[in-house]
């Protein structure tokens, strides 16, 4: 178990410390009304004090309601660099210190307000640096100022920051930079309580060069001029997670009076005919949920670097580019983003080792999005793929990360959380509570839930109390005590979980299975009508290897290697790497698996991949080869997986050539259907993720 910093720990740091740091120069509730029409009245619960394991953060003493920015950007420098002004409400009224967290920033002054009103300098220093947490910043103030104010600038290789040469971009033309702060790498650009338990309203003055649009979490102006100077309100309180700031050549595409698009301009057509559907989702949590409480509702299309598939800051949605296929295929991560709104940033989890509050319960309502706009048919067979994944992912995942609720100290970093723990087991809960209930019910209890915690941080405790109030005792007999903590607190999926069918899906695994026995591909008929979570299904069934023919056979039915699909290439090439396809078709997949690796950042897409290269001597010097390559566009979350996986690889000598089977001709059929256009379908629709 981690051992992390005390009070007192860090008071004896910085009286350790302090000397140093003044040879240095040290010297020196409103929120939005929720819409409750229609919600029983909640039964009340206690609140709980929770503590976050991965902040130097002390809430308790103190906590920021409200941050006051003023950056510059600096593309030249690749840095930030301005002042950060705190509204500090002080719980503890003997406290002499405030702790922030930070990362690799430098602090150039403290200051504090007076109650006269003016500006003095406040003794400060930093602790020593934590691999994962980085340095508690303490400031001494005696006085606990209602404000207190810090210049600093950020380094170049801030881990929540991005910034790409023009040659990164879609247009080639400008630089273009991003944030990440989810979860704590806000601390690298911005020193503050880096825990989601704190929330605060902020503001910003932002300047940077006058050819580079600058957007925020916050209330962007489509029609504000490109200037180099801007400014910033988030009304609301958020999490520090939630922080988020973007510059680059930008421009707006609306969607609806209250939603659009901001993209490169190559990009903003394109991604606004995708995403048309969105005022479609916003009505339709609405009708399920509530009111949306954040205003505008804009999506930002980033770079194709972006570490994840999309980013839920409150206002400005950002995602990957990858999304944008031309067909509205990937609209579901749309509604998983969007479902945030309500999961996450209205109802926050107060620490990482909660995340299926945010993550569970918003693939739940991405769900029911899905179901309300596109059918049951498609949300279905996307609970499946995710519930497969879950079962592959727990065959190797620790069981104490398998519990919805993971106990203090077991999470090490925040950022390794098991995805399918977080997201599909908590949805999966989330059915069965709906199943059990009914869904009328339970539609109730997850809008007053929503209401009733509304512009909060929680934790798993209080959420239990809650359900236990107002659904356990509300309706009795329907799950028991028992039942309900087996899926938070205990590993893997119980017994009982509701299973979900798709007899589309029965039709995909029956042409896999005849394909495996005959070598006979199925004909036209059967695959034209396949959407992407058929293609998707298709695959997941395959063995861990093919031998190489069969490989052939199948590229050359349906151009696997080489397709625009990342989720169609997040499942071929580890498999083609795995079967030795790469070394077999005349460079051709070799090629295509370089070029996927340095064009795409998405540590989802392209970790498969990574993770199956570097189980042979081979693999991982062809991965180091591309990694090298692809270093400089990859975000730094990114490159430290990436890094991580290379450096403790285990590899294997690979197999004997004589081992390697023989590349038999493609069989007539496969050839006939290579030459029938309706079957490329598996590269028109790429799936969603």
């Amino acid at each position: 178990m981690r051992c992390f910093p005390t009070q007192s720990r860090l008071q004896l740091l910085f009286l350790i410390a302090l000397p140093l740091a003044v040879l240095l120069g040290a010297g020196c509730k409103r929120d939005a009304a929720g819409d409750s029409a229609g919600t029983p009245a909640a039964k009340p619960v206690p609140n709980v004090r929770t503590i976050d394991e991965h902040s130097y953060a002390e809430p308790g003493v103190v906590t920021t309601t409200d941050l006051a920015l003023d950056l510059k950007l600096d593309f030249d420098s690749k840095t930030i660099a301005g002042t950060a002004t705190y509204t500090l409400d002080w719980k503890d009224k003997s406290a002499t210190q405030l702790v922030l967290d930070t990362r690799d920033l430098t602090i150039e002054k403290v200051e504090g307000e007076t109650a006269a009103g003016q500006w003095t300098p406040l003794q400060y220093a930093l602790a020593e640096s934590d691999k994962v947490l980085g340095s508690g910043l303490i400031i001494q103030t005696p006085a606990r100022n209602a404000h207190v104010r810090i210049a600093y600038k950020t380094s170049p290789a801030a881990s929540g920051l991005q910034w790409l040469e023009p040659s990164m971009t879609e247009g080639k033309q400008q630089p273009f930079m991003f944030s990440q702060s989810q979860q704590i790498h806000a601390r690298s650009w911005v020193p503050l309580q880096d825990t989601p338990a704190v929330r605060f309203t902020y503001t910003a003055h932002v300047t940077a060069p006058a050819n580079a649009m600058v957007l925020m979490s916050a209330d962007n102006d489509p029609a504000a001029a490109r200037d180099g100077d801007y400014t910033f309100k988030m009304p609301q309180k958020i999490p520090s997670y939630l922080l988020a700031i973007a510059a680059g050549d930008l421009v707006f595409e609306p969607i609806s009076k209250r939603s659009g698009v901001w993209a490169e301009p190559a990009m903003a057509k394109k991604a606004a005919a995708e995403f048309a559907d969105t005022e479609k989702m916003i009505e339709t949590a609405e009708k399920l949920y509530g009111s949306y409480r954040w205003g505008r509702y804009d999506i930002l299309v980033l770079p194709p670097s972006f570490p994840y598939g999309g980013m839920e800051n409150p206002r400005l949605t950002f995602a990957t580019p990858t999304v944008i296929v031309g067909d509205q295929s990937l609209v579901s991560l749309v509604a998983h983003e969007l479902a945030h709104s309500w999961s996450g940033n209205l109802v926050t989890f107060s620490s990482a080792k909660d995340a299926w509050l945010n993550e569970g319960v918003t693939s739940y309502v991405e769900n029911r999005l899905v179901e309300a706009l596109y059918g049951k048919e498609r949300a279905d067979m996307e609970s499946v793929i995710a519930r497969n994944e879950l079962k592959e992912e727990f065959k190797t995942v620790d069981p104490k990360l398998q519990a919805l609720a993971v106990k203090p100290g077991v999470l090490k970093d925040p950022d390794e959380n098991s995805s399918a723990t977080v997201y599909a087991k908590g949805a999966w809960f989330l059915q069965f509570l709906e199943q059990r209930f009914g869904r009328e019910n339970f539609d109730a209890f997850l809008r007053g839930y929503f209401d009733h915690f509304a512009f909060q941080s929680i934790d798993t405790a209080q959420f239990a109390a809650y359900a236990k109030a107002n659904l356990l005792d509300t309706y009795p007999g329907k799950v028991t005590q028992a039942e309900f903590d087996a899926w938070l607190y205990q590993p893997g999926i119980p017994a009982d979980a509701p299973q979900t069918l798709s007899p589309r899906f029965g039709v995909v695994d029956s042409a896999r299975l005849a394909w495996r026995g005959s070598a006979q591909l199925p004909p036209p008929v059967i695959t034209s009508p396949w959407t992407t979570q058929e293609w998707l299904h298709f695959l997941d069934g395959m063995p861990e290897t093919l031998r190489i023919d069969q490989l052939a056979q199948l590229d050359a039915a349906y151009k696997f290697t080489g397709t625009p699909n990342g989720e169609i290439a997040q499942r071929w090439y580890p498999l083609a790497v795995r079967s030795g396809y790469m070394q077999a078709n005349s460079g051709q997949a070799r090629e295509a698996i370089a070029e996927f690796l340095q064009r795409v950042g998405r540590r989802k897409l392209i970790m498969p991949t990574y993770e199956a290269l570097v189980q042979t001597e081979p693999g991982l010097a062809f991965a180091k080869e591309v990694f090298a390559k692809a270093k400089p566009g990859y975000h730094p979350i990114t490159t430290g997986t990436v890094q991580k996986t290379i450096d403790e690889a285990k590899p294997k000598p690979a197999p004997a050539a004589a081992a390697q089977p023989a590349l038999q001709p493609v069989p007539d059929d496969a050839a006939d259907i290579q030459a029938s256009p309706q079957q490329a379908s598996p590269q028109q629709a790429p799936p969603a993720g």
